[in-house]
């Protein structure tokens, strides 16, 4: 095993994100010839298609380093997601790993500038889903709380350019609200949840969904079956058993903040529709989308809060 696989391996083992992955890819890798498993992808090697061989994450970096990237306008890509059940056959930090890996993978493909993937923030806003087992949720305060201030440690470390990809739909407007608290501190960042970046494409290459990436459905399942597949039970798929009260016109504005009353066994979509192959064709994509808007983040000049002046003062009580 090379040094870089043994760092990975060592970050992933103390990472709470990835407790569950190292040990099931273990027991994978025992249980079949060569360590190969059944999606093509060698134990110990991540992701599938692409080598190791480049250090991008902030947790495996010295402090020496960190001048050096300081010296070409760097961006950080930090993921934003939860632990949460997923229905009876896909791992509760589906959520944080897909953004997880699409920042890995979209930093480790940039030479030009360095592109560095923060530390995961796994703490979502996500308690609707604790009538499942393995969700662990914060307040909506605490979350806000949490993720502004790793920015302003960002931001104070040096780094000018934040990108949050967000891959838990319960974070979705939380992340808006601090994009915009964090803009009055001079703190520009952009936000987005990484489904944006596919949208179009998950609905046209859809066979059952026919909608975004669900949850423990077609696309999330086809993600994991990619990325993970010795974490997806597929002996235990559930296509979901939707209990929405509503006529599709009143849900586009209505909201059942609790799993168990929009879906008897946690699912939301059809998981026998997903494939590895689904799954790689729309992380690819998502990684040369994400990769543009990183290219384009770096080569813009900054824009700063009261750059043009202001005609008032914004009292220091509304910070």
């Amino acid at each position: 095993m090379s040094n870089e696989d043994s760092s990975r391996r060592h970050f992933m083992k103390t990472t709470a994100v990835a407790a569950a992955a190292v040990s099931a890819q273990s027991s994978s890798a025992a249980q079949s010839p060569g360590g190969v498993e059944s999606g093509g992808m060698r134990a110990g090697q991540w992701p599938a298609s692409r080598p190791l061989g480049k250090k991008v994450l902030w947790n495996e970096l010295a402090r020496s380093e960190f001048p050096a990237l300081l010296e070409n306008d760097p961006v950080v890509i930090l993921p934003i997601g939860s632990l949460e059940q997923h229905g009876p056959h896909c791992p509760v930090d589906m959520d944080i790993s897909i953004p997880y890996h699409l920042a890995a993978a979209t930093a480790e493909g940039i030479d030009d500038f360095p592109v560095v993937v923060g530390p995961p923030v796994w703490t979502g806003f996500t308690h609707y889903n604790m009538g499942g087992y393995g969700t662990i949720t914060v307040r909506l305060e605490t979350f806000i709380a949490v993720v502004s201030d790793i920015c302003r440690s960002i931001k104070a470390n040096g780094f000018d350019r934040i990108i949050m990809v967000n891959g838990h739909g319960g974070n979705v407007a939380p992340v808006t609200a601090i994009a915009n608290k964090l803009a009055q501190e001079d703190i520009m960042t952009l936000s987005l949840p990484y489904w944006n970046l596919v949208d179009q494409e998950m609905k046209d290459w859809s066979t059952a969904d026919l909608r975004g990436p669900g949850h423990g459905g077609e696309w999330e399942t086809s993600f994991q079956m990619y990325l993970r597949p010795h974490l997806v039970h597929m002996d235990r798929r559930e296509a979901g058993q939707v209990r929405w009260p509503y006529s599709p016109a009143v849900r586009k504005y209505a909201h059942v903040p609790e799993r168990r009353r929009e879906s008897a066994n946690g699912s939301m979509g059809d998981p026998f529709s997903a494939s590895a192959e689904k799954g790689e064709r729309i992380f690819g994509l998502a990684v040369e989308r994400l990769t543009a808007i990183v290219k384009e983040f770096h080569a813009t000049p900054l824009m700063h809060y009261e750059e043009f002046g202001s005609d008032t003062k914004v009292l220091p009580s509304l910070f």
